[in-house]
């Protein structure tokens, strides 16, 4: 079937980066395009050979491989290759195979070169190199919202199949999201119309609400490339719809995140959501060591590190939970099981033990505990064979005390707020940091805004909780030097876990309290009071960047044991830095001791 400029310039206008550019400039290369049909196992071009162009895929698939013969990616409808070997001077560095008959456009070498001249957002687009230079990882570092579609295709709940189908043709979409205002519904894919209509008998005119997926999963713009990607791998969807404040914002597909590289922990999360036992799971997580130094030889941020790390202990405790249900049968009541310390936080870094708790429903009865009990057992036994050692507080599910209804939830926290002894404080301090991770969402509910609405209005439970994070102090000693542990096994060193991070950690969380804010994460929390103005620019910014400075060095410093063989740990001996590392370590320590110090006088704020 021919294909005529209108087809062609409505296809480029689904692609980017050509829907960057603007009508003028798409037109003025659409003369260019050659369309050429590939039959299925046929190599489309080898390692160093000339290469007639840039090449984008309208139908079919195909596989990419290096020069080491290992797959790189294998690519669908909307996806260039090519480009690289035109960057870098005309000669492939990759061989490509079509998988399937496919369909590809080719963009002549000459016209390529032309676009990434005069339009910025194809040169971005196709010179990766230059980019990975700029920003190591791209699909890390990058956030949601510049990877979404800002624009996506929706319809009504009584929109009909056929109507749906249309649009979605129209648009060279591969899925349409149902929505009511601009509230997300649901979503229907490619594969619901051809699974359910098709291959079910419906009629076209069937309302799409009887086919969408209801309350699909979804990410906000403030999410990074990698947590879309790990969510697809884990659940195995091609499609997450971004809310913010319940309103769909975007969409992002599987062929949105192809220009990106893969990073490998995504290979565990998707190694890890297939598992079949824990001990499967543990011949993954042992790589989580290996991954921590590929990430910070990357020169990826300590936040998107320890995003990644926990991650994948999101996934194996998700997947046990789901083994257990396959061996212990369906849960009586509803569940939520819930993370809390640095998995909560999402600041995993590789040494981790297990901070975990379970609500049930209300509707729970005494006969039905045993199931619940049996369930704990099993996914904490499977997250300590994964290297997530038992908590040394037995702050875990398999506690009873930990394992309750909502109810005794609610009554846990008002009863810390309005009695704050010393065990009330440590354990609000644990509480406060607790971040749903499988179950019934909606059972945390409103407990978390109820909670920081009563505690933040509780000037004595505030008062305390302040006197609580005042515990952990930065370790600075006398004449510009450091307090560093003085006796034991880890004489002469700093712990760059309770003198470091934790002393910002507990700042972040007592700014949460003051602000009534929602994040979990300490980054997160201090870039949110800065917003509130909890915590004032200069302050703020003091403290985030005296944070990265402590936290990159503990990463640093856990990927070089790592590389030496040992295992990680959080004990740093000062005389293994240089100079100028140590006078800017203890300058952050400064920074965070004189924050303590201005909360402790009931200053949230410094100037």
């Amino acid at each position: 079937m021919a294909l005529t400029p209108d087809d062609l310039r409505g296809f480029l206008r689904s692609v980017h980066p050509y829907d960057a550019l603007s009508l003028e400039a798409l037109d003025d290369i659409l003369p260019y395009f050659e369309r050429r049909e590939i039959a299925a196992d046929q190599t489309i071009y080898e390692i160093d050979q000339t290469l007639e162009g840039v090449f984008l895929i309208m139908h079919g698939e195909v596989e990419v491989r290096d020069e080491n013969d290992v797959p790189l990616s294998i690519l669908g409808p909307r996806n260039s290759f090519g480009e690289r070997g035109l960057v870098r001077g005309g000669v492939s560095v990759t061989s490509a195979r079509a998988l399937q008959d496919t369909d590809v456009l080719i963009l002549p070498s000459n016209r390529f070169h032309a676009l990434i001249k005069t339009q910025p957002a194809a040169a971005r687009f196709f010179d990766r190199s230059r980019a990975q230079k700029a920003q190591k990882n791209d699909l890390s570092t990058s956030r949601v919202e510049a990877l979404m579609s800002r624009v996506p295709l929706t319809c009504s709940p009584a929109t009909t199949v056929r109507e749906a189908a249309e649009r979605m043709r129209d648009a060279h979409r591969s899925s349409i999201c149902v929505t009511r205002d601009t509230e997300l519904q649901g979503i229907v894919t490619i594969r619901d119309i051809s699974g359910k209509v098709v291959a079910g008998g419906l009629a076209l005119g069937t309302p799409v609400d009887k086919i969408m997926t209801r309350d699909p999963l979804t990410l906000p713009p403030s999410a990074i490339g990698s947590d879309v990607l790990h969510l697809m791998m884990e659940r195995r969807i091609g499609h997450v719809p971004i809310v913010e404040g319940g309103q769909l914002v975007g969409m992002v597909s599987q062929t949105d995140l192809t220009r990106f590289q893969a990073v490998s922990s995504a290979e565990l999360v998707s190694e890890i959501a297939q598992a079949d036992s824990a001990q499967t799971m543990a011949t993954v997580t042992a790589r989580i060591p290996q991954l921590l130094v590929q990430l910070v030889a990357g020169g990826n941020r300590h936040e998107v590190v320890t995003r990644l790390i926990t991650d994948i202990a999101d996934t194996a405790t998700r997947r046990l939970l789901a083994l257990a249900e396959e061996k212990l049968g369906p849960p009586p009541v509803p569940y939520l099981w819930l993370a809390c310390g640095s998995q909560g936080r999402q600041e995993q870094t590789g040494v981790s033990d297990q901070d975990n708790c379970l609500i049930l429903d209300d509707a729970v009865l005494d006969a039905h505990m045993p199931y619940f009990a049996d369930l704990a057992q099993y996914v904490c036994d499977g997250l300590n064979t994964c290297g997530y050692v038992y908590c040394p507080g037995d702050m875990m599910a398999t506690n009873p005390r930990w394992c309750q209804p909502l109810r005794v939830w609610k009554q846990y926290f008002e009863g810390w707020i309005a009695k704050p002894n010393p065990e009330a404080q440590m354990l609000a301090s644990v509480m406060f940091d607790l971040r749903p991770i499988g179950g019934a969402t909606s059972l945390f509910g409103n407990l978390q805004e109820d909670t920081l609405e009563d505690a933040a209005e509780n000037s004595i439970f505030v008062a305390h909780m302040v006197g609580n994070s005042l515990k952990h102090t930065p370790p600075l000693g006398l004449l510009r030097g450091f307090a560093t542990i003085r006796s034991g096994e880890h004489k002469n060193q700093l712990d760059m876990k309770h003198n470091g991070v934790v002393p910002v950690v507990d700042l972040g969380r007592i700014y949460a309290l003051q602000g009534k804010l929602k994040e979990v994460n300490t980054r997160a929390r201090l870039e949110a009071a800065m917003a509130e103005g909890v915590l004032s620019r200069s302050g703020g910014q003091d403290l985030l960047d005296a944070y990265d400075l402590i936290a990159e060095t503990r990463l640093e410093h856990q990927a070089a044991r790592t590389k030496m063989g040992l295992a990680p740990d959080n004990y740093l001996a000062p005389s293994n830095l240089s100079d100028f590392d140590r006078s800017h370590l203890r300058d952050a320590f400064v920074v965070v001791k004189t924050l303590q110090s201005a909360i402790g006088h009931g200053r949230g704020m410094l100037g």
